[in-house]
């Protein structure tokens, strides 16, 4: 149980973290993430729209924390995003958008958040108060 509740507050943290980096300074966000250049320009409007999308993710993670007959759909939720994007960046190397070595640039910041959030859906289903 301790590992689920730190995994889940690590990955809280990590997402409204990025969020507000995102959403307070785009520019900085864009040219600090390595990758991230190399998907196009800069666009301040876009990198805050998923800004938002980091930021609440997060808050719904740590919202299961604290409200646990809620956890499995919040958790879900954020899971759904997460594999979502994880498999678009999959989907830009399967067609040719970017190259292989991407995957593994951006496996800390994508897959392995995706990863975690199916890991914490899986617990919350296993240990789902009744």
């Amino acid at each position: 149980m301790k590992i689920a509740y730190t995994a889940a507050t690590a990955l809280a943290l990590l997402l409204v973290g990025n969020g507000t980096y995102m959403l307070a300074n785009p520019e900085a966000w864009y040219w600090a993430v390595p990758g991230v250049p190399d998907t196009g320009a800069f666009n301040p409007h876009f990198i805050r729209d998923i800004g938002f999308v980091y930021f609440l993710s997060g808050i719904g993670v740590a919202s299961g924390l604290l409200w646990p007959s809620q956890r499995l759909g919040l958790w879900s939720a954020v899971a759904s995003w997460q594999v979502a994007h994880a498999g678009f960046h999959v989907w830009e190397v399967v067609v040719g958008i970017c190259t292989p070595d991407a995957l593994a640039r951006d496996f800390a910041g994508v897959t392995l958040p995706a990863l975690v959030a199916c890991g914490l859906v899986w617990w919350a289903i296993r240990w789902r108060p009744v």
